[in-house]
């Protein structure tokens, strides 16, 4: 019988959650790495055996990657630190905040996002990791500052089909996108707002400030964009960025989900601006599209008012089953799932720490 993996990530630590198709009955065992920041972690399903990775910081012994090859069970530190900045560069890593498979032709690739912002690419599953030089090394990383939660790529699409193509975010400094396997970098983010920028420079070539990208595999030139003032669409492969605002109660936000079925069924979990960083009169509220941001519906059957805690970027996700499950976790450590692709929610953890990252798969 297939089960369903919950990896919640949190700033103490990891829990699993699980559970069987129907998803309404969950038990859950953590903490794992008590104490680490947990921001990033994967569950790939590729090969004989799924892999557990996750990206956890120590303030004692600094990041680590981690992986587990019995879900969960145990846990080996990769080796040699995994992932480490060359010399040259003259920075350490801080942080992983993204670990995310390859394509579907390049089964060992796995792709890590960190702070500062940088890419690496493992061709082991995760036992090694070698820095995307070109991307470091492009003539606009000097003007890449920091947002509120740190400089650092968050977000990492490699192509479906087209293992040379790979679409970058980070925050700020925008999207980037190559097309020749990593050997050059094009930013592309026209159409995208930056309004903390003069009102002559409110659409840059680089620099805004791009919460999240999703897509859905199967149509790989629709891209879907949160950002710090701003949602948006792209269907030509992130060329240009059209706003889909409209009908959302705040066009702030850090999350953005696209259903792994539907390509055109997204979900983003509107806050209320830079300012509160809470849902708009503390409603918790999961908006939908069905069709690409065209219009919106409110999802709410089960969630709560007076929640004042943020949905962070990676703290939102879809399972891979025939009817969707969709999952959130909020900084008040509450975490709630739905079984019926957005219909419905109901509280599956409560009393956690932060909660920063949530992962889903059905095995």
């Amino acid at each position: 019988m297939a089960e369903t993996l919950l990896l919640v990530g949190t700033r103490k630590g990891l829990w699993i959650g699980r559970s069987d198709e129907a998803r309404t009955d969950w038990s859950w065992d953590g903490p794992h790495f008590v104490m680490d920041e947990v921001y990033s972690c994967l569950i790939d399903a590729r090969g004989e055996r799924p892999r557990l990775l996750v990206g956890a910081m120590s303030n004692h012994f600094g990041p680590q990657v981690f992986r587990s090859d019995d879900l969960g069970t145990t846990w080996e530190e990769t080796p040699n630190g995994a992932i480490r900045f060359p010399e040259d560069t003259g920075v350490a890593l801080e942080q992983v905040w993204q670990l995310v498979p390859g394509s579907a032709d390049e089964p060992n690739v796995v792709y890590a996002g960190t702070q500062p912002s940088a890419l690496f690419r493992s061709e082991d599953r995760g036992e090694n990791f070698e820095m995307v030089r070109a991307l470091w090394d492009h003539p606009h990383r000097t003007e890449w500052h920091p947002g509120f939660g740190g400089q650092a790529i968050h977000t990492i699409l490699p192509h479906p089909s087209d293992p040379s193509g790979v679409v970058v975010a980070m925050s700020t400094g925008g999207v980037y996108r190559t097309t020749d396997a990593g050997l050059s970098w094009n930013p592309a983010n026209r159409g995208i707002s930056a309004v903390f920028n003069p009102e002559d420079q409110q659409y840059p070539e680089f620099g805004q400030c791009v919460h999240k990208v999703a897509r859905h595999t199967g149509f790989p030139d629709r891209l879907f964009a949160q950002n710090h003032c701003g949602v948006y669409r792209s269907d030509d492969g992130a060329d240009t960025w059209t706003s889909i605002a409209e009908g959302l109660p705040s066009d702030f936000g850090f999350s953005m989900v696209v259903h792994p079925h539907e390509p055109e069924t997204v979900y983003v979990f509107p806050i209320d601006g830079a300012e509160g960083r809470f849902p708009p009169e503390g409603r918790a509220r999961v908006w939908r599209s069905r069709d690409s941001g065209k219009s919106w519906e409110e999802r709410g059957a089960g969630l709560p008012d007076g929640f004042y805690a943020a949905v962070m970027r990676d703290a939102m996700c879809t399972d891979n089953e025939v009817t969707a499950g969709v999952y959130f976790g909020g900084r008040n450590g509450s975490v709630f799932a739905s079984n019926d692709e957005g219909d419905s929610w109901t509280e599956i953890a409560k009393n956690l720490p932060d909660v920063m990252v949530v992962r889903a798969a059905v095995i």
